[in-house]
């Protein structure tokens, strides 16, 4: 379902993947590990089709993504390594914005159930989101994992700042996307916690 064909990529003079090749099929995870500045990032905004490549292609369903890149964003949900929610907007108001921009509105129902899946009750849903701790603040930002049903999830960093049961949530979250036979993209410094079978390594920067 998701293939990478040599694509390289450089910052400056610095070369931070070059020919690199492989394929995740439905119900795949693959996990992009390597020091700060190996290129995760980068590569997790290529594959959302956000940073050009020096060579080769990304294709999603056996076509290239630069040829299909309406419907292709329209498959792919991307959360990046910073929350991305306004200070000033509610819990409630920030995932209602964020999935509305991305083309997918909710409902206030629909919005709460998910605010209460990663552990955000009532009390916190109507508060300026100033006023959350960080790990609270990454919870809401992940709730859209809770309302989104399209079949590439590209990650970056997602357990950051989560206790140990706000991490277990995002497992079984994932995992129930896996069964789906959806695809996990996720960099990260920790366990996923999945299935090992289902988990595709890469490790850049070495």
């Amino acid at each position: 379902m998701l293939e990478l064909r040599e694509i390289s990529c450089h910052r400056g003079d610095r070369k931070l993947f070059g020919e690199l090749s492989l394929s995740v099929l439905p119900g795949g995870v693959l996990s992009v590990e390597g020091r700060n500045g190996s290129g995760k990032t980068t590569l997790l905004r290529a594959l959302c089709g956000l940073t050009a490549l020096d060579d080769g292609k990304i294709c999603w369903q056996g076509r290239d993504i630069t040829g299909q890149r309406e419907q292709f964003v329209a498959q792919v949900m991307y959360l990046g390594h910073r929350n991305a929610l306004k200070d000033d907007l509610s819990p409630m108001e920030n995932l209602q914005a964020s999935l509305r921009i991305a083309g997918h509105a909710i409902t206030g129902a629909a919005a709460r159930s998910a605010l209460e899946a990663v552990g955000l009750g009532p009390a916190f849903h109507q508060l300026p989101t100033k006023v959350l701790s960080e790990g609270q603040k990454r919870r809401v930002a992940l709730a859209r994992l809770w309302c989104d049903e399209r079949p590439l999830w590209v990650l970056d960093e997602p357990f950051t700042a989560l206790d140990a049961h706000s991490s277990q949530l995002l497992r079984q979250r994932l995992q129930q996307h896996v069964d789906r036979k959806g695809v996990v993209v996720v960099a990260t410094h920790q366990d996923i916690g999945l299935d090992p079978r289902v988990i595709h390594q890469l490790r850049l920067g070495e």
